[in-house]
């Protein structure tokens, strides 16, 4: 008898060992599912130059200038049904993201860039914006972009507004990563479209 509580006792503590070790290790998969699903506060866009043709061979003079006439920060928003969407903000200013790309394009498509020139462009930065919609196993991102080009060369003047739209979907939820590499190749698609543009670039000549 007393070797037969002996062995129950041993195999008590095993299980209650084994259990142990079950609930820490559940514990940490909730901790580890907890930190894989947090997002950050905000999305770092990094909007590139463009490829660009030469458009003069004369350093025609070229004032610049970029506004961001958006009624709202932020550029990424997370629709929740029931919920207050969760709005993410830039890490830095579009505006002045933008403002880099304009003035490196154009410098290579020929054009001096200063201030004091006859010949003027302003860039109204009017949506910047991703709507995500989120499942238990998949999401949905849709990017829309839009910026008008306000040229101004002597008594001249031209308005052109330009649009880029894009679609991401993938499983599971969205990773911020993944958005920014997307939002930013809009971004490059759209600045190729303006510094490339014909209409403009013959408006200066």
């Amino acid at each position: 008898m007393r070797l037969f509580q002996k062995q129950y006792h041993n195999h008590s503590q095993g299980f209650f060992q084994k259990l142990r070790a079950l609930l820490i290790c559940f514990s940490l998969g909730l901790v580890i599912a907890g930190c894989s699903t947090h997002k950050p506060s905000q999305i770092a866009l990094n909007p590139m130059v463009p490829q660009v043709e030469a458009q003069t061979h004369q350093y025609t003079a070229l004032a610049i200038q970029t506004l961001d006439t958006r009624s709202a920060n932020y550029i990424v928003r997370f629709n929740n049904k029931d919920d207050a969407a969760k709005l993410v903000s830039p890490s830095e200013p579009p505006r002045k993201q933008l403002h880099a790309v304009f003035e490196s394009g154009f410098t290579r498509a020929g054009y001096k860039i200063t201030p004091n020139a006859n010949r003027h462009i302003k860039f109204e930065l009017q949506q910047l914006l991703t709507d995500v919609d989120e499942s238990l196993f998949s999401f949905v991102a849709k990017h829309q972009i839009v910026i008008r080009a306000v040229a101004d060369n002597d008594n001249k003047q031209l308005i052109k507004t330009f649009s880029a739209k894009g679609k991401l979907e993938g499983p599971l939820k969205a990773d911020f990563a993944t958005l920014e590499l997307d939002m930013n190749k809009l971004l490059l698609q759209i600045t190729s479209d303006i510094i490339n543009d014909d209409e403009i670039n013959q408006f200066f000549k």
